[in-house]
């Protein structure tokens, strides 16, 4: 687990980090001459320049996970629809066929829902091999029911069949699919240049030394918003497998 799957030590970590190059920016002014007015005025270009990079980088980062948030809840709309029309579907199989694939799925559905709730990476690598031999056994189940009388009807039950076992992989992508770690590093970097020339083109007084936190800790804010709803297991913000609950319960409603 990385630095990135731990939002608040993110925070904390960066929050010092960008408080100390700050810091360093104002100690090296302190060593030189005070800027001349035209060097102030290509001094305020770069910096302006770098805090836009940085708040274009935040938002963007920001929309980025919003959007991969959003992603993982409509797919586990999705894995509730598919395992809710193949529940309704298995009716059309035999007596003792259906009997199977509903007990089956049933037991699949406690899966998905541990999946989604579960904060343990051991406990969820145990939660997806037990997930691939239910996807193996509810195959095994439905191919050897149709294949002796294949037909529309049974066609519509391996359609089902195959949305919840594709449905399954599609949640998968969108769990790992993550701001990279490079990503990461570069925009923190940046956020070090910004604070480092905020500091550095700082006036040396009480107030202004106050003001220089005003900076880190909004871009640490930032930073843990981002990664906690990038998180989908160690964040706060995270997708609530309301429509799994929703289906496991009706499957045991009479």
């Amino acid at each position: 687990m990385g630095l990135e799957d731990q939002p608040l030590l993110l925070a904390a970590v960066t929050l010092v980090l960008l408080a100390a190059s700050a810091a360093l920016g104002q100690v090296l002014a302190r060593r030189r001459l005070e800027l001349q007015a035209a060097e102030r005025e290509d001094f305020g270009l770069v910096l302006g320049a770098t805090l836009t990079l940085l708040g274009l980088i935040i938002g963007f980062s920001f929309s980025m996970a919003l959007n991969r948030y959003d992603q993982r809840k409509g797919y586990e709309e999705d894995e509730a629809n598919a395992i809710g029309t193949a529940f309704l579907r298995a009716e059309l199989l035999g007596p003792t066929e259906a009997a199977r694939v509903r007990t089956l799925l049933r037991d699949y559905t406690r899966e998905r829902i541990a999946f989604y709730t579960s904060t343990e990476l051991a406990q969820v690598d145990a939660i997806n091999a037990r997930t691939a031999a239910l996807q193996n056994e509810l195959w095994k189940v439905t191919r050897s029911a149709v294949a002796g009388n294949p037909n529309p009807v049974s066609a519509l039950v391996v359609s089902g069949m195959n949305d919840v076992l594709n449905s399954q992989g599609y949640t998968q992508a969108a769990w790992w699919n993550r701001i990279p770690r490079p990503a990461w590093m570069l925009m923190i970097f940046i956020a070090v240049c910004a604070t480092f020339l905020v500091g550095y083109g700082s006036k040396n007084t009480r107030a202004e030394r106050g003001l220089l936190l005003v900076l880190p800790v909004i871009v640490s804010v930032a930073f843990l918003l981002i990664a906690d709803i990038e998180s989908p297991r160690s964040g706060s913000i995270r997708v609530v497998p309301q429509n799994l609950l929703s289906v496991e319960a009706s499957m045991r409603a009479p």
